[in-house]
């Protein structure tokens, strides 16, 4: 992901699962390490579509659902991916089998936030560093075949949200998905969202 749409998601994961809508630039800049000017364009962005208010050293979130689709219509998940194979198990057993170290994401994710899956699928999306990838394509030969196998960079602070991806980047991934399954899945998150804003 690019370090704007990091910022967002850092915003969204605080609103959403932490109830926080006050922040300082300077808070996000030093728990990422980022030059101030890259912080300061991402809330501005966000203050120019009127989903945040900026007053004087803090801002604070109007709208996360704003920022939400702003994200959303912002990111390409297809330049995410490192790697993806096609392996002929079930979805469960290929979850299964996923390394330790992952982050799940897409329906997994989903189904974890969810309880319960709002549609059969048949991809598992996870994220993994870099340096891991060789160890990935050892456990997953490239085989022919639609993939069903999708493996996405992470980033160095995504780890710290968790093994699976959190209530508002799933549903932002999702969101760039194109089986027909995901609009299923895009719903029941969403309702989700509406569930834990005000």
């Amino acid at each position: 992901m690019k370090k704007i749409e990091t910022i967002w998601h850092h915003i969204l994961w605080l609103v959403l699962e932490k109830g926080n809508y006050k922040f300082t630039q300077k808070e996000i800049t030093e728990y990422f390490k980022y030059s101030s000017s890259t912080v300061n364009l991402a809330v501005k962005k966000l203050a120019l579509i009127g989903a945040v208010d900026i007053k004087g050293k803090f801002f604070v979130v109007k709208d996360a659902k704003k920022i939400l689709y702003y994200w959303a219509t912002h990111r390409n998940i297809q330049k995410n991916i490192n790697y993806e194979t096609y392996i002929g198990e079930s979805i469960y057993e290929l979850e299964g089998l996923i390394p330790p170290e992952a982050i799940f994401g897409g329906y997994t994710a989903a189904k974890y936030i969810l309880g319960e899956p709002s549609s059969d699928y048949s991809k598992v999306y996870f994220y993994i560093n870099e340096e891991k990838i060789e160890e990935v394509k050892k456990r997953f030969p490239k085989t022919s075949g639609t993939p069903n196998i999708i493996v996405l960079k992470s980033y160095p602070k995504q780890r710290e949200y968790g093994n699976m991806t959190t209530l508002s980047q799933t549903f932002v991934d999702l969101w760039n998905m194109n089986d027909w399954y995901a609009k299923d899945f895009l719903q029941e998150l969403e309702r989700r969202i509406d569930d834990v804003l005000p």
